[in-house]
Parts: structure tokens; C-alpha cells; sequence
């Protein structure tokens, strides 16, 4: 049996049973249609199998993270953040002792929403459909995998188990209070209430353990590798990183261990201890609190009332800077925020000649809308473009447009 020292003792390597608080897929609520169990495969194993099967998954491979991709070959997509995203959810799940697949089949569909363009695409997107309900990335994840993807014969979906649709949607905690009015006066968008009703994913709970993994393995794994995109686009340097405190203090115990180091490699040595450090403490703090509240199933986790894995106070003041650093650093550079501007138009441009004329849009997506409310038309039509991909778009700009922005 493999030892570590001081607060990581007695950790999960994953060989041992899961915890009697982990999601047990042998008690699994099930899908909205009911289908025969596999009997290679465990309920969460097969989620994970159709996430990546899904066209929305490849989909993710060209679209934007932070860069956009025709910037660079070396920046992370959408789908290379979801890989390391799924990594770092299941070395978490493992040590706590909860059901890895399920994590990880969590952090492979959390994104499945995001525009093109990334976040400033779903700004666009979310202007133009404010009078129709707004746009949201985590209800449109969840839009995608119970009503767009289309493969199989009896549904439409692709009709995941429960836990993991209750993992996609409240990976970041409650959404309503008990008596279900939204958290700090956001509603609920549209789209997960009308599944919920359909298919009751009790939006005023906690989720389980091997979600709140994968949540903050999502905010582990930008942290990291944002400064590694930063770094390599040169809006970013090493210098600036120290002055703070996280990523400061692992470089000058890199220079005193490797001195002269040169930069890519310095570079390159941040992420990986940055990434060890955050997810060390991430585990310590996580079971301090496993032993204070000595949870006994599953049930125990979703009304503990808090989140149970998450960062020590520690930690989360070192990573609150980061986060404001790499804000007004990088996420706010003025480079980055005039290729995002030009983004945008991009978006803003397709959503109104769709709207004006559907059947600019293609085969399969225009029937039906010239005849539909306003309300629907503009769904279907948020449908389709969050679907594209960033090449996709300014593809399709230049088929409506004499003038399509460069993003580069």
C-alpha cells in the first residue's frame, strides 16, 4: 500500500472501495427513458462513453478557451481544457474515494454550451436573446444532451443518467432555495426549468462529491494553464507572475532548486507544481471536512449545506489574486479585448440575419422557422449558433457578409 506523509494520509489510489458517501452507480436513479443496463459497463462509465461519442464533444476541439484557435496550434481549446479538466477531477475523485467515471464524465460534458468565441461569444449571443429568456452556457450543456444531439433511435439526447445531469447542472452548487426562487435574485434559466419539470434534478441541493470535484478541477486546470497561454503569446511574462503570491513563491522554489533555469522550462515547472499544489489542497481541505461532518451516504453530501471540496482559506485568498491578476492582465488585455470586440460582431451579425431571413441558414435548421413565434425562432437560432465552431462562424460570415472582422 502506497504511503504519503503528514495531512495527505490514507488518501484513495484507487484500489480501495469507494467511500460510503460516493455516488454508487449500482444505485443509480436512472435516465429519463429507461433503458437495459450494459453489462460491460457501469451506468457512469457509458455517460462518459456518449460524451465523447457526442458530436458536440468533437465539436469543442475549435473553439475558443482563451486564444482564438487560428491564433496559435499550441493553445488549449475547449477540448484539450475538458481533457486536463476531466484529469485533474479524476485524480480528486480518487483520492476522496468517490466514483472517478462519474467525475469525469462532469467535467467532459461542462462545457458542451460555450459558443464560439468563448465567453464573449455567449455575451453576444445572450444581448441579442435577452427579450426571449437570455443565453446561458450551462443550461445550453443541458439543452444539448437531452434535446439537440440526435443519434439514437428512441430519443432525443443522449439521455444520461440523473447524477451526472444533476453533476452538469449544479457542479457549482444550489440553484434555487427551498422554496424555489433563485440564488441571489438570478432565475433559473429557462431551459433547465422546463427539463426540471420533466425530470426533477432538485435544484436546491448540493451536488454530489464527484462534482464538486470536477467544478473545481475546472478552476485548477484555467488557472494553470491560462498562464501557460499567457506566457506563450507573450502577454505574460515570467517576471510579472513574481509579484504573485501562488505562482511567485513556486518560482523562486524552482530558482533555488534550478538556477538558471531557462524560461520555457521555468514556465513549464510552474504548471505542473502550481497544479500539484492546488490540488494537494484542495484534498486536505476536503477531507478536513469529511471528518467534521463524517458524512454516511450519498444523501449526506447533497444536504451538508456547503461545498466540501474546495480550496483552504489559504489557498483561496492565493488564488482570488491569481484570478485578479490574470483578470486585468490578460482576460482584459487590450489585445485580447479587440479580437473579442471583433468576436462579437461576428455573433451579433449572424443571430440578426438569421433572424431577419432563417433560411439563411442551412438544410436541417431553417424548416419550420419562418412559420414560428418569435420566441422559438430565436431559440432555434441560438441553438445553432452556439453549436458553431470559430471557424465555422467566420465561415459563415463570409457566405452572409461583404465584410467579415479579422481576428487576428
Amino acid at each position: 500500500m502506497m504511503r504519503t506523509g503528514g495531512a495527505l494520509e490514507d488518501i484513495g489510489f484507487g484500489y480501495r472501495p469507494r467511500a460510503p458517501y460516493a455516488t454508487d452507480p449500482a444505485a443509480s436513479r436512472g435516465r429519463l427513458y429507461p433503458e437495459p443496463e450494459s453489462p460491460t459497463r457501469t451506468p457512469f462509465q457509458r455517460d462518459r462513453d456518449r460524451i465523447i461519442h457526442s458530436t458536440a464533444f468533437r465539436r469543442l476541439k475549435h473553439k475558443t478557451q482563451v486564444f482564438i484557435a487560428h491564433e496559435g496550434d499550441h493553445y488549449r481549446t475547449r477540448l484539450t481544457h475538458s481533457i486536463e479538466v476531466a484529469q485533474i477531477a479524476r485524480a480528486l475523485a480518487r483520492a476522496l474515494r468517490g466514483d472517478e467515471d462519474l467525475a469525469e464524465a462532469i467535467a467532459l460534458v461542462h462545457d458542451f454550451g460555450h459558443t464560439p468565441f468563448g465567453h464573449t461569444g455567449e455575451d453576444a449571443l445572450a444581448e441579442r436573446m435577452a427579450r426571449w429568456g437570455g443565453f446561458d452556457h450551462n443550461a445550453q450543456s443541458l439543452r444539448i444532451v437531452t434535446r439537440l444531439e440526435r443519434r439514437y433511435a428512441e430519443f432525443d439526447g443522449l439521455n444520461l443518467t440523473w447524477e451526472t445531469l444533476e453533476g452538469l447542472v449544479k457542479h457549482n452548487g444550489p440553484l434555487t432555495d427551498e422554496r424555489g426562487a433563485g440564488l441571489d435574485g438570478r432565475p433559473v434559466p429557462q431551459p433547465i426549468r422546463d427539463y426540471v419539470a420533466r425530470h426533477d434534478l432538485e435544484l436546491a441541493r448540493f451536488a454530489g462529491i464527484e462534482a464538486q470535484c470536477a467544478a473545481i478541477a475546472d478552476d485548477i486546470a484555467y488557472n494553470a494553464h491560462d498562464i501557460d497561454d499567457g506566457l506563450r503569446s507573450g502577454l505574460l511574462t515570467l517576471d510579472m507572475l513574481e509579484d504573485v503570491m501562488l505562482p511567485g513563491r513556486i518560482l523562486a522554489a524552482v530558482e533555488e532548486r534550478y538556477p538558471g533555469l531557462d524560461p520555457v522550462r521555468r514556465g513549464h515547472e510552474l504548471m505542473r507544481r502550481q497544479i500539484t499544489a492546488m490540488v494537494e489542497d484542495v484534498i486536505v481541505s476536503a477531507k478536513s471536512v469529511l471528518e467534521d461532518i463524517d458524512p454516511k451516504s450519498p444523501a449526506d453530501i447533497h444536504d451538508a449545506g456547503r461545498t466540501i471540496v474546495t480550496f483552504s482559506p489559504a489557498m483561496q485568498a492565493e488564488e482570488k489574486e491569481l484570478k485578479t491578476f490574470l483578470y486585468a492582465n490578460l482576460y482584459r488585455h487590450r489585445e485580447v479585448i479587440e479580437v473579442r470586440r471583433r468576436a462579437e460582431q461576428i455573433v451579433r451579425d449572424l443571430f440578426d440575419a438569421y433572424f431577419a431571413d432563417p433560411s439563411a441558414m442551412p438544410k436541417g435548421w431553417r424548416e419550420g422557422t419562418d412559420t414560428a413565434e418569435e420566441g422559438v425562432k430565436a431559440r432555434h437560432i441560438a441553438d445553432f449558433l452556439a453549436g458553431m465552431t470559430d471557424t465555422y462562424a467566420v465561415k459563415e460570415h463570409r457566405r452572409l457578409f461583404d465584410h467579415t472582422p479579422e481576428l487576428g
